[in-house]
């Protein structure tokens, strides 16, 4: 006699809510690679400063690097906070980005940093680089001038993060014109909330004028505190106006990221169980799985 044919009954746990309000997803650890290039070049971009570009690209980066993708760090930002965040004097620099940008003996090669972390290299800026704007917007195809000069690196990485500088300007022109994908950091504060639609109107016009294959990565929440109603109100306005192209991680107000730059060194080092270095692996893990698949 046959038996009957008993349908399972186990339910599976319902996964958590994260703080988009969306069930976190569950993102295996990222494969390391046997083989490296051709990378993926991402720009962090937004045009208000103090939204944690910097901090987002050092760390990123690092997390990256410690799931065994090689990556480059590109300081586009003539302020050269990257290039201090990862310990680095930019006034003791005889050779930066500026450089490689406006000599044409110069190549990123020569003005490439090896970084303390293995698989992290750097490419620093200082303030020359200010000069660039100026002097750029004589040349011929202007806007394609990074483009140029990352093209012979690429295929030694497998993703290059390209620090923008606080503004709609040439130079954040150049590194849209240069990336595949852009990462917009966004402060969970309504002031940072306005300028989001002026950058998403650039990133289209870049898309449509000169760089075709552009793409909005993802935006990514930072300094959130979940504990004032304010946060949680702009987090859940941006989930509603972007929907999946906001990241699941979101990145919690602390004190450590101002101490991890005193230390010119990643928090996934300087601080590697603290909730900072996790909310960066698991940006890792969702970067690997949205934007490097494949």
């Amino acid at each position: 006699m046959e038996r009957p044919i008993v349908m399972s009954t186990i339910k599976r746990a319902p996964r958590e809510l994260g703080p988009t309000g969306r069930p976190f997803p569950r993102l295996a650890e990222p494969r390391h690679v046997d083989r490296h290039g051709p990378a993926r070049v991402i720009a962090l971009c937004n045009q208000k400063g103090g939204v944690g570009k910097t901090t987002t690209t050092i760390n990123l980066g690092a997390a990256l690097a410690d799931f065994g993708r090689r990556v480059l760090l590109v300081d586009f930002d003539p302020q050269g906070a990257l290039s201090v965040g990862l310990g680095v004097n930019p006034m003791e620099l005889d050779r930066t980005i500026y450089n490689a940008l406006m000599e044409r003996k110069v190549t990123v090669d020569d003005v490439l940093l090896k970084t303390n972390l293995p698989g992290m290299d750097l490419v620093p800026s200082n303030i020359d680089l200010s000069a660039a704007e100026v002097q750029l917007v004589g040349e011929v195809a202007r806007e394609q001038t990074l483009k140029r000069i990352l093209e012979p690196v690429l295929g030694d990485y497998d993703v290059v993060l390209i620090d923008c500088q606080p503004s709609l300007g040439l130079l954040t022109i150049n590194a849209l014109t240069a990336s595949h994908g852009v990462i917009v950091p966004l402060e969970c504060e309504f002031f940072a909330l306005r300028g989001v639609a002026l950058l998403i109107q650039t990133i289209d016009k870049v898309k449509e004028r000169l760089n075709p294959q552009l793409e909005l990565e993802g935006i990514l929440a930072t300094m959130y505190d979940g504990r004032t109603l304010h946060g949680r109100e702009v987090l859940a306005r941006v989930v509603e106006a972007f929907g999946d192209k906001v990241f699941h991680t979101v990145v919690n107000r602390t004190v450590r990221f101002p101490e991890t730059t005193v230390a010119g060194e990643p928090i996934t080092t300087f601080a590697p169980s603290s909730a900072g270095a996790d909310a960066y692996r698991d940006l890792a893990r969702e970067v690997v799985a949205r934007c490097l698949a494949g």
